[in-house]
């Protein structure tokens, strides 16, 4: 899919919104909060916030934030008042009263701040749904509370900031366009292809001649190594080890010093690696090897015969075969040109149409490349306790200029996807999941009641849509 294909879903605030203070004051969102009410002085649980000093909530870009006024009525207020009041008085726990006969007044000074929080979560989702419903907008990012006055006996007021992504205009789209070429797949591309396809299927042979080792040989050999000016040094060894002489993968070193060598030699050579060589611990390093040659094997191509054809797969003749190679280099060189168009073309939309981005949105494609990133270095191998020590600082840093592009990209698509009138067909999720679940290997409900429980249906259902878009709007490229 395209570059787009990553972006973060946007996340359109429900019922269930939390709004997250961005003063110390406005500290109301209520976690963690005991209903049974024992009596108890909170012990570790300070509510007055002491030592506990709240940060900021996250940076938002200016030009997507929007405010709303956040309001209910003193009878409604009163209402929600009472109403937790008296869940309060049922369950509370205090000694000197049975349960359910403590007097309103105690309860009410024993559990004023917890009481104000159940009135806050029992208020402010909805009030905050209504303020956005009137102002119609739909925002992106968690809502922050900037000012709330929530008092018995008085109305309820208060504010809360969210980013939006903001209109912009879409003229022109359609005229927006960039080369297409034409793909093809040259005599030369398809020999490589065939050759690297013989050489897969090459067999090594031991060469019985009484003869010295020439270039397209393979030495068959035992060795051990020791880097030189690095004392403590572990020694390199092996046995049996192939090197092919003149191979584009050996060393220079290993092949004038094997080259003209008989079964049976010994040989004593030094080797300076390169300083961009793959294995960090011999980059730039000198070793200096004893080698034994055990023995001389060559290595040989298989005829391109019919037999040959037949072998790798259903194919009834060495023409099928050759068909088949270069109907599969065409399609692979042409998936590659496409996605190279659309990338330029999504450069192209975000160059002709500017707007600003939300910054909750960027941040959620930085930490989606990064992870990425990273579960793909421990699908490498890589230490965990490494990773920890990245700076990961840099990193976001490093992956923002990209992330800003590919947030711009989706909602680019987006967009056009409502002017074209593009929808997902159930059958078209459905064939995503069934997809993922052979990949995954995991029962196809199993991993639909996943994506359901966590959002993720939205989410496919989203990116088909975006990748649609994407495939229209190229289809519609002239060819060049």
């Amino acid at each position: 899919m395209s570059s787009a294909e990553s972006t973060a879903t946007t996340s359109i605030l429900d019922a269930e919104t939390t709004l997250t203070p961005i003063e110390e004051t406005s500290e109301l969102s209520h976690e963690g909060h005991d209903h049974s009410h024992d009596d108890h002085d909170h012990a570790g649980h300070d509510h007055s916030h002491e030592g506990h000093t709240h940060a900021s909530g996250p940076v938002l870009n200016p030009e997507c934030v929007r405010e709303v006024k956040i309001e209910a009525p003193v009878e409604v207020v009163d209402k929600a008042f009472a109403g937790v009041l008296k869940e309060y008085k049922k369950h509370a726990r205090i000694p000197g009263f049975r349960a359910g006969k403590v007097p309103e007044s105690v309860v009410k000074r024993r559990f004023a701040e917890q009481i104000k929080k159940d009135v806050v979560e029992q208020l402010l989702p909805e009030r905050f749904q209504a303020a956005i419903a009137a102002a119609g907008l739909v925002p992106v990012s968690q809502p922050q509370l900037t000012s709330l006055v929530l008092e018995e006996g008085q109305p309820l007021v208060g504010a809360a900031v969210f980013e939006v992504v903001p209109a912009f205009s879409l003229d022109g789209y359609q005229d927006v366009t960039v080369p297409k070429p034409t793909v093809e797949a040259s005599e030369e591309e398809f020999q490589a292809e065939l050759k690297q396809l013989r050489e897969s299927r090459a067999t090594v042979e031991p060469v019985e001649d009484d003869r010295p080792l020439v270039d397209g040989d393979w030495a068959q050999i035992s060795y051990s190594g020791q880097v030189m000016d690095l004392v403590g040094a572990p020694p390199i060894a092996g046995q049996d080890s192939l090197v092919e002489i003149g191979g584009t993968e050996t060393l220079p070193a290993f092949t004038e010093a094997l080259r003209g060598a008989k079964v049976g030699q010994e040989l004593q050579v030094e080797v300076i690696y390169p300083a961009d060589y793959s294995e960090a611990n011999l980059a730039g390093k000198t070793v200096g090897y004893s080698i034994e040659v055990k023995a001389i094997k060559k290595r040989t191509l298989p005829e391109l015969t019919d037999e040959f054809a037949a072998e790798l797969g259903e194919y009834e003749n060495m023409a099928a075969l050759e068909t088949r190679i270069r109907e599969h280099l065409l399609a692979t060189k042409q998936r590659q040109s496409e996605q190279e168009v659309r990338e330029a073309l999504f450069a192209a939309l975000n160059e002709r149409f500017p707007f600003p981005v939300p910054e909750s949105l960027v941040q959620q494609q930085v930490d989606a490349r990064l992870d990425r990133g990273l579960r793909a270095l421990a699908q490498q191998g890589m230490d965990p306790e490494m990773m920890r020590k990245f700076d990961f600082n840099r990193l976001r840093a490093a992956q923002r200029d990209s992330a800003v592009s590919e947030v711009k990209t989706s909602l680019l698509l987006d967009r056009i996807a409502d002017a074209e009138n593009l929808t997902v067909t159930d059958e078209e999720v459905d064939h995503e999941i069934y997809m993922a679940a052979l990949q995954q290997r995991e029962p196809v409900e199993t991993l639909r009641a996943r994506l359901t429980e966590d959002g993720g249906l939205a989410r496919i259902r989203e990116q088909l849509r975006r990748e649609k878009t994407a495939s229209l709007l190229y289809q519609r490229l002239p060819a060049a």
